[in-house]
């Protein structure tokens, strides 16, 4: 008598990720925070201290925003407009090696700065009330 041996199927590999339901929830935590910060429809007036025009920022120069003293990293065009470019200006806080983005539109630079925290792997817009380089 002939006997088939059944064939075991191979453990399914461990989908490497997050999982849809984490995901969802990831999501949920991150709508909520941006929904908290962007509550208000006006933007609040910012306090302009500057030493030189903001274009002339460069690696290493040091930048206060509010009680944060952070460090340029880098300063780029983050996307050209035709008559204006939106710019980025890349800061970190050696301290706690958090990583900041001030964004401006280089036509109305102290009228357009944007604050930008990096948490995980999305920049969240920041509240800021002073800032001078």
């Amino acid at each position: 008598m002939v006997t088939k041996k059944s064939k075991e199927k191979p453990a399914k590999e461990a989908k490497k990720g997050l999982s849809a339901k984490d995901i969802e929830k990831e999501l949920d935590i991150v709508e909520k925070e941006v929904s908290s910060l962007s509550g208000s429809t006006e933007k609040a007036q910012v306090q302009v201290k500057a030493s030189k025009p903001i274009e002339k920022l460069k690696k290493g120069d040091k930048v206060k925003i509010d009680s944060l003293q952070l460090e340029v990293d880098a300063h780029y065009v983050l996307m050209d407009h035709g008559t204006t470019k939106e710019m980025a200006l890349e800061l970190f806080d050696s301290k706690t090696d958090k990583d900041y983005q001030v964004r401006y539109f280089s036509d109305q630079a102290e009228a357009t700065l944007d604050l930008y925290e990096l948490q995980e792997i999305i920049y969240l817009k920041k509240p800021f009330k002073t800032i001078e380089w």
